[in-house]
């Protein structure tokens, strides 16, 4: 059972980075339109981790499927997916990047890199600059945890 300090610490953590995300969603928004977060997402997770069908899309986002195909038109009008035949499921589609899609987001990621390596270098000190690249690694085997 976590002690107070710890969750409270838990707690504390949630909020920076549930406002970090926000911010970062802000400095990207101008680079990629009106897309919806639900749309950056499925660009990203297409992007990261190749061509997906809406099932593997909706599992992966955790949402309904009908949801998910809602969110794959909109891109699709867009331009920014494309559908082909499922290579050994003639029943199903998947769903790739078109080169649109990949430009916007680049755009995206640029925009937000941007912005934190901009307030990174503003507003934190060389010292505050260290002990943030320290805490990464902590971040990063509660990730893995």
């Amino acid at each position: 059972m976590p002690t107070q300090d710890q969750a409270r610490v838990a707690d504390e953590l949630t909020t920076v980075i549930a406002q970090l995300q926000r911010r970062l969603r802000t400095a990207s928004a101008s680079a990629q339109g009106a897309l919806t977060p639900s749309q950056v997402s499925v660009l990203g997770r297409i992007g990261s981790e190749g061509p997906a069908t809406t099932a593997a899309l909706a599992r992966a986002e955790i949402v309904r499927p009908q949801s998910m195909r809602m969110t794959l038109v909109a891109l699709e009008e867009r331009g920014l997916v494309a559908r082909s035949p499922h290579p050994t499921d003639g029943r199903q589609v998947v769903f790739s990047l078109t080169e649109a899609g990949v430009r916007l987001r680049g755009t995206g990621r640029r925009a937000r890199r941007g912005w934190l390596a901009e307030v990174i270098g503003t507003e934190l000190s060389a010292e505050d600059q260290r002990r943030l690249t320290e805490a990464l690694g902590i971040l990063q085997r509660l990730v893995k945890a």
